[in-house]
C-alpha cells in the first residue's frame, strides 16, 4: 500500500527518496524487533488471540496513516503496522504446522503464503487507483478498516496441541522454550542456511516491491494508476502461480531427495535472477513486463517449501519461537536495509542503478540453498527425536 502511494506522499510532504525508503523500513524494523518477544509468548498461550490482535492492530494503524500530518506521524503509524504483523506472522505458520503433516506441509504453506503476492498486488492496485482518484489519505482508510472483520473472525481459529500433526499426542504442554533456545536454534545448520538465504531474498524482493511503482512512474513515464495496475496484476499472477507451483514441486522433490526443498529453491532463484535484471534494463515495455513476470514467478516458487523446511527442522513446541528468530534476522539484515539503501543510492546516482544493486544478494541466496541441501535430512530427524523444548536434549 505504501509503495503505491508514496509518490503522492512525497509530493505532499516534500520528502527525499531516502525518507521514502525509511517509511518502508520503519514497518519492517518494528516488525522484526517485536517478533522474538511475541514468538516466546505464542509458544505458551493460545495462538488465535495473537493472530486476531495482530490483524486488528495493523488494520487500525493502516487507517490511522490517513490522519498523519507530517513525516514523523506517518513513520509512527508504519511502526504500529509492524507490531501487528509480528503478532500474526510469527504465529500463523506455527499453527499451520500443527494442522498438516510433514508430507503435505510444503503445499499447505504454499497455499497460505499465496496471501503475500495476492495481498501485495491488491494493495498496489487498489492503492494506486484509490490514491489517484480519491487521495492517499482516503486510500489508507478504505484499505485499512475492512481488516477488522478478519480480526474478529480469527478469534474462532482452531488451536491444536503443539506437535499434533507430528505425533499422536502432541508435545508436553508444560515444556515451553526459554530465551536461551534462541541461541540453540542457530546451531541447527539447515535453519541457519535457510535463514541466510531468506535474508538475501528479503533484501532483494523487499526493495523491489517498495520501489518498483516509483520506478515505473519516474523512469518508464507511466501514470500512477497504470503503473500500479500493471505491476500489481503481474505480481498477483506470478506470485499466485509461483507460490502454488512451488508447494507441489517442493513436496514432490522432497519425497525423492532429502534436500529437495533446498534444491528447488536454489535452482529457482538462480533462474529468476537474470529475468529480474532484464525487467529493469530493457527499454521495450512489453519485453520488460514478460521478464518481470518470469523473475517474480521463479522467486515466489520457494516461499512455501522454505517455510515448510523451517518448520520441519525446529521442535514442535517452539515453532513460533523459531519463526520469530527467523523473522528478526531476515528483516534486520534484509528488507529493513534495502528500501532506504535504494533511496540513498537513487539520491546519489539514479533509481535504475539503485534497484539493480539490490539484486546482487539473490545470487548468494541461490548458492546458500544448494550448499545447505546436505544438512536438511539430518536436522529433520534430530528435530523429530528431540520432540520439544530444549534442542539437542533427550527427554526421558
Amino acid at each position: 500500500m505504501i509503495s503505491a502511494v508514496q509518490v503522492l506522499i512525497q509530493r505532499d510532504f516534500g520528502l527525499s527518496d531516502t525518507q521514502l525508503g525509511t517509511l518502508g523500513a520503519a514497518f519492517i524494523l518494528v516488525y522484526m524487533l517485536a517478533a522474538p518477544a511475541i514468538g516466546l509468548m505464542a509458544d505458551r498461550w493460545p495462538r488465535q488471540y495473537f493472530i486476531s490482535g495482530g490483524v486488528a492492530l495493523w488494520s487500525l494503524a493502516t487507517a490511522g496513516s490517513a490522519m498523519a500530518r507530517n513525516f514523523w506521524q506517518l513513520l509512527l503509524m508504519r511502526g504500529a503496522v509492524g507490531i501487528g504483523e509480528a503478532g500474526y506472522a510469527t504465529v500463523s505458520p506455527s499453527l499451520l504446522s500443527d494442522l498438516f503433516p510433514r508430507s503435505t506441509r510444503g503445499r499447505a504453506m504454499s497455499v497460505f503464503y499465496t496471501a503475500i503476492p495476492v495481498g501485495s498486488a491488491l494493495g498496489i492496485v487498489l492503492g494506486g487507483y484509490l490514491g489517484q482518484h480519491y487521495g492517499w489519505r482516503n486510500a489508507f482508510l478504505m484499505v485499512g478498516l475492512p481488516g477488522l472483520i478478519a480480526a474478529v473472525a480469527a478469534l474462532w481459529l482452531p488451536d491444536p496441541p503443539r506437535g499434533a500433526s507430528d505425533s499422536q499426542d502432541g508435545d508436553d504442554p508444560g515444556d515451553r522454550p526459554a530465551l536461551v533456545d534462541y541461541v540453540r536454534l542457530l546451531k541447527i545448520r539447515s535453519y541457519l542456511v535457510n535463514t541466510a538465504g531468506m535474508t538475501c531474498y528479503s533484501f532483494c524482493l523487499g526493495g523491489l516491491i517498495h520501489w518498483m511503482p516509483t520506478f515505473l512512474v519516474r523512469v518508464r513515464d507511466l501514470d500512477l494508476a497504470e503503473a500500479t495496475t500493471w505491476f500489481g496484476l503481474i505480481t498477483v499472477a506470478a506470485g499466485f502461480l509461483g507460490t502454488a507451483t512451488g508447494g507441489w514441486l517442493g513436496d514432490w522433490l522432497q519425497e525423492r531427495t532429502p534436500g529437495g526443498y533446498f534444491l528447488m529453491s536454489g535452482i529457482a532463484l538462480g533462474i529468476g535472477l537474470p529475468f529480474a535484471v532484464l525487467a529493469i534494463i530493457l527499454t521495450n515495455t512489453s519485453a520488460a513486463w514478460v521478464c518481470l513476470f518470469l523473475g517474480e514467478f521463479f522467486f515466489f516458487l520457494n516461499t512455501g517449501p522454505l517455510n515448510a523446511a523451517l518448520a520441519n527442522v525446529v521442535p514442535a513446541s517452539m515453532r513460533a519461537t523459531g519463526f520469530a528468530l527467523n523473522i528478526f534476522i531476515i528483516h534486520l539484515l534484509g528488507d529493513v536495509a534495502s528500501p532506504p539503501l535504494i533511496g540513498a543510492l537513487s539520491d546519489t546516482f539514479d533509481l535504475k542503478f539503485a534497484i539493480l544493486v539490490c539484486f546482487v544478494p539473490m545470487a548468494f541466496a541461490s548458492a546458500f540453498y544448494l550448499y545447505g541441501m546436505q544438512f536438511y535430512g539430518v536436522d529433520v530427524a534430530r528435530a523429530a527425536r528431540s520432540g520439544c523444548g530444549n534442542l539437542g536434549a533427550n527427554k526421558s
